[in-house]
């Protein structure tokens, strides 16, 4: 969202803010992502405005930010605002509304969490940031230039296909410790991103997630799709590789 050129005292204060409330975390590594509470907000407006037509989103606009339409078309056409501008400042908007910080110190002054000029900067950096990756922190995460080199160097292995936004992947990830509890130990795991993989998932003609894709001698020798039992995914490893 384009304006004048924010200070780094504003910036802080905005992150800080999106921290305490949940909807951006700072990783071990430094990097920003957006949370899942925000992620979910922030697909409903994305489904509503990415795809909309020109005169719905300048009407939104205009609606949105309280001017007139040709003030809004010449924001759009100078790229002072686009789609995802707007979608990351509606989606703070709602999600901000009744959100609790979780330190008394950084207590909205204003009812509905925080002003426009505030909200403005906030949707600034959030335009710019992604989720973090779905493959849980337990599991190595391979992407399209990795996995090949991974199963070269471990021809049994299992790799699990994960996305966002995916129940059945959440179930799994709560039975994940039983689930490779049944690998044997020479059997190498690793978790991928699907939707940022898609040459892994052509290769292997997996088209959902979350899978379980089991490679036995450098082939794919099974793919197990959603949330199944830890006792169906033992039963399959066992018959793959043995009992773990």
């Amino acid at each position: 969202m384009a304006g004048p050129e924010l200070s780094t005292a504003a910036l802080e204060d905005a992150l800080d803010h999106l921290v305490d409330v949940g909807l951006v975390e700072e990783r071990d590594d430094g990097g920003l992502v957006t949370t899942e509470a925000f992620e979910s907000t922030r697909r409903v407006y994305r489904d509503t405005y990415a795809d909309a037509d020109d005169a719905a989103f300048r009407s939104t606009v205009a609606d949105t930010f309280g001017v007139s339409e040709a003030t809004a078309a010449e924001r759009i056409e100078s790229g002072d605002l686009t789609r995802d501008d707007l979608i990351a400042y509606l989606s703070l908007r709602s999600a901000l509304d009744g959100a609790e910080p979780r330190s008394a110190d950084s207590r909205p002054e204003t009812d509905d969490g925080v002003d426009d000029e505030r909200l403005a900067t906030m949707a600034t950096l959030v335009a710019e940031l992604s989720p973090g990756s779905p493959v849980p922190d337990e599991l190595e995460t391979l992407d399209d230039e990795s996995w090949r080199a991974f199963l070269d160097d471990h021809p049994d292995a299992v790799v699990t296909v994960w996305r966002h936004d995916c129940a059945p992947c959440e179930a799994l990830k709560a039975d994940l410790d039983d689930v490779l509890s049944a690998l044997p130990d020479d059997v190498a795991v690793a978790g991928i991103d699907g939707e940022s993989a898609p040459a892994f998932r052509r290769a292997f003609d997996v088209d959902t997630a979350p899978a379980v894709c089991s490679f036995r001698g450098g082939d794919l020798e099974d793919v197990t799709t959603g949330r199944q039992s830890p006792e169906t995914y033992a039963d399959r490893f066992a018959e793959l590789y043995g009992d773990g």
